[in-house]
């Protein structure tokens, strides 16, 4: 089975005020997110993390992300060690393989073929908009080309707009989300969509 999440921002204190997390710490929320996680993943799965795994401090949140079940690939998003990093992306990219435990990780637009034959575009950054007022990394952005996009980056700001689809945490109430979902998002076709509330 395959999984998509985003935005799971270990170790950010900021972003449970900023994104209305119920949680009153930084360790309840890693808690719970590994909890939620290894609740609907299991060993044999394969699950896509679009962007922006961990913040604070790296050698207290990176290593949560080795206690994730399933086969984890990462796209990676502007908060990423190895996304971020000219000088040390080698070190990095070891480090998010090895304490991690992810099996690939990629930069940039990635194609992928879901299991009704369709193909879909994945990268952390939407086609536009941001979490903010303003779209920033314009140059790291996907050109669209008319394809569906599944991506992170606007935590709360939509769970579907047009044919973009937002599989951050915070707009699936901190769960990863199933590929059946994703198909049935596309299949009713463009909508607008807002963040369900956290389980």
């Amino acid at each position: 089975m395959r999984w998509f999440t985003s935005d799971l921002h270990f170790g950010h204190a900021n972003v449970i005020r900023y994104s209305g997390r119920p949680f009153h710490s930084v360790g309840e929320m890693n808690n719970a997110l590994v909890s939620a996680w290894n609740s609907v993943v299991a060993a044999d799965d394969e699950v896509w993390v679009l962007g922006d795994l961990a913040m604070g401090p790296i050698e207290e949140s990176l290593p949560l992300a080795g206690k994730l079940v399933g086969s984890k690939l990462l796209v990676l998003g502007n908060h990423d060690k190895p996304f971020r990093s000219r000088k040390r992306k080698e070190f990095w990219t070891e480090r998010y393989l090895s304490d991690g435990g992810f099996v690939e990780l990629h930069k940039g637009e990635v194609g992928l073929t879901l299991e009704n034959g369709l193909e879909v575009l994945m990268c952390h950054f939407p086609y536009e908009g941001d979490s903010g007022d303003h779209d920033r990394y314009i140059a790291e952005r996907p050109r669209d080309e008319g394809l569906w996009l599944l991506h992170g980056h606007v935590h709360t700001k939509w769970r579907q707009r047009g044919r973009m689809i937002n599989l951050g945490v915070d707009a699936w109430g901190g769960v990863p989300v199933p590929e059946s979902t994703v198909i049935e998002l596309i299949d009713r076709g463009e909508n607008v969509l807002e963040r369900l509330p956290w389980v």
